[in-house]
């Protein structure tokens, strides 16, 4: 009995991870003819993707805050154990990702967590097809218009008090497309803040930067930004009245008419029925 015993446990460990077997109580040894098919071949990496990895942890979890300058290539390299060439090329991607920036003679800082991937996305829309912008569109209806409708319902006093100042700015910058945008842009995130949904609005976070790109676009178009302040005082009114179905309904028009007006290189669009409104001059 013993014998058998050793038998099994060497034959086990000669075919583990090759073919299950069945040990039955005679000990007689049988195979089945199924193989783990979940074992995949191991992925080979550089030494710069695993330090671009561990960094991007660090990142991620917050170690090093934002505004925060991290640590110099020197003290870098000793504490991670690598070359400075390899160490160079792992912080040149994660500048690339938008993680990082590099200021001359000041040293490498983290940027702000809503700048964390938006870089290659943001190329990734400004110089590809329609069809990306389409996705765009599609994400920000997704996240937006159901934010729109919990912020009918969850949005306290100081979050509605900041959603109105926000339309309060966008009116006063009519003719400023500088400060328009950015009470736009503000305007929309303060909307997802008082959704009260972390994963929701870090998600509308990595995608603040196409929302400028986007706001940025539709400005140029004449007669947009008085319809886009209607649209929003429609989108506040309802959460104000905490009218959830209003809510979603506001801003799912609004999205629409402007990405209808972002797909429309012409802009005929925005200038149908908007004749007697001048058009916006940015700020000099």
């Amino acid at each position: 009995m013993q014998r058998v015993r050793e038998i099994d446990v060497r034959v086990r460990h000669r075919i583990f991870g090759h073919k299950r077997s069945i040990i039955p109580s005679d000990g007689t040894l049988y195979s089945n003819a199924m193989t783990d098919d979940f074992l995949t071949p191991v992925t080979r990496t550089t030494l710069t993707a695993d330090i671009c990895r561990k960094l991007v942890s660090h990142l991620i979890r917050g170690d090093w805050t934002e505004g925060e300058r991290i640590p110099a290539e020197r003290e870098l390299c000793q504490k991670l154990g690598v070359g400075r060439a390899s160490l160079r090329e792992a912080l040149k991607a994660l500048e690339i990702m938008g993680m990082i920036e590099t200021r001359l003679g000041e040293g490498t800082f983290v940027c702000h967590r809503s700048e964390f991937f938006s870089r290659p996305l943001l190329w990734a829309i400004t110089g590809s097809a329609k069809a990306d912008a389409h996705e765009l569109v599609e994400a920000r209806k997704l996240m937006e218009v159901e934010m729109a409708g919990f912020a009918a319902e969850r949005a306290t006093a100081e979050d509605l008090q900041t959603i109105g100042k926000y339309l309060e700015e966008m009116e006063a910058s009519l003719d400023n497309a500088t400060r328009f945008l950015e009470a736009d842009l503000n305007f929309h995130m303060a909307v997802a803040q008082a959704a009260h949904n972390r994963i929701l609005l870090n998600a509308l976070n990595l995608i603040r930067n196409l929302l400028r790109q986007w706001i940025a676009q539709s400005l140029k178009l004449e007669g947009v930004a008085p319809t886009a302040l209607k649209q929003h005082k429609k989108i506040e009114a309802a959460i104000a009245k905490r009218n959830a179905a209003g809510a979603r309904s506001a801003m799912q028009a609004h999205l629409e008419a402007m990405a209808a007006l972002l797909q429309d290189g012409s802009g005929d669009t925005a200038e149908r029925g908007q004749q007697d409104v001048p058009r916006m001059q940015p700020q000099a």
